[in-house]
């Protein structure tokens, strides 16, 4: 398996990240990713009710992950949430090595995170927003194109476009983000110039992740043309199609305005699709990979997969054949 910067950088044996997914990227998933040599990452709502203290609930995933592994893993931050100054706060107490923050600039907390030591990878969808992380000082940006899950760019740049762009523009090492589940994701990824993938979808159907068996077996079931985008006047959001996604597009197709789509998404409704028995009814955030799953494996299974594949797929491609 090739090490590149990555390993390195994160001090990690195989340069495979687990996305930092809202609601389900919790401690045992992130523990069983970071043992198997990748780097598994915590998100802080990870399990919680609406009600709970998310700065608790962190603090809670950070210390049991402690407790499942002594190899590095890390913490998903969406830049823009009310409570960040306390969840950095949490972060650097707990020791964390490793963070990925989301959704907003990093210039504001890059600096305060590298003073603690902590590596920082920002989450870009254009060659603009990469720029602009490097210069704020991150060690490292996660290029997501838009096949990825959840929250995606407004310019719908698909990953084999974006990464080489991303990749020419920088000196700090990219990380390929959107449609990678497999050897053949991974191998791909590199030859766009990446030094390492981060991977969402794939690590949802793994035995370790706390979603809901329903949203596992609709990505187990989900067809190529399973997942759709919505919302494109608020923020594009891929997830598995389903009766939510179906009315969120007919709101859009008759003209509701942001605010009521808002209204009608509420906060709850991506809990309701990844943890609740209510799959039909949320927002169940799914790359377009999905097509491409068809069992529920461990996590650990999902690294080494991709590291015993790897020289196999190498040689393939040598001979012409893959």
């Amino acid at each position: 398996m090739k090490r590149t910067r990555i390993c390195e950088l994160l001090g990690i044996e195989y340069p495979i990240i687990q996305g930092g997914m809202t609601w389900i990227a919790n401690a045992e998933l992130a523990a069983a990713v970071s043992n198997a040599g990748g780097l598994g990452t915590i998100s802080p709502n990870a399990g919680m009710r609406l009600e709970d203290d998310v700065v608790a609930n962190l603090r809670s995933q950070i210390r049991k992950a402690k407790s499942l592994t002594d190899k590095p893993f890390g913490v998903n931050l969406v830049v823009q949430i009310p409570d960040i100054e306390d969840l950095i706060g949490v972060l650097i107490e707990e020791g964390v090595k490793v963070v990925t923050t989301a959704a907003g600039s990093p210039a504001r907390y890059t600096p305060r995170l590298k003073e603690a030591g902590i590596r920082v990878l920002h989450l870009v969808a254009s060659v603009r927003h990469a720029k602009g992380a490097e210069k704020s000082g991150v060690d490292a940006v996660i290029a997501e194109g838009y096949e990825a899950g959840g929250h995606n760019g407004i310019d719908e740049l698909p990953t084999i476009v974006l990464v080489p762009q991303v990749v020419d523009a920088l000196s700090i090492p990219v990380v390929a983000a959107g449609g990678i589940a497999d050897v053949r994701g991974f191998v791909a990824a590199l030859a766009l110039g990446a030094e390492g993938v981060q991977m969402g979808t794939r690590f949802v159907a793994t035995h370790e992740c706390i979603a809901h068996q329903n949203f596992k077996d609709g990505i187990v079931t989900a067809t190529d043309t399973g997942t759709m985008i919505t919302g494109r006047r608020l923020a594009p959001t891929r997830g598995l199609k389903n009766e939510f996604t179906a009315k969120v597009a007919e709101l859009d197709h008759r003209g509701a305005t942001p605010e009521e789509l808002l209204a009608f998404i509420g906060i709850a409704r991506s809990r309701m699709g990844q943890l609740e028995d209510k799959l039909e009814e949320g927002e169940a955030y799914c790359g377009a990979i999905a097509g491409m799953i068809n069992e529920i494996v461990s996590a650990g299974d999902v690294v080494s997969s991709i590291v015993e594949g790897y020289d196999r797929a190498m040689a393939s491609l040598k001979e012409g054949v893959w």
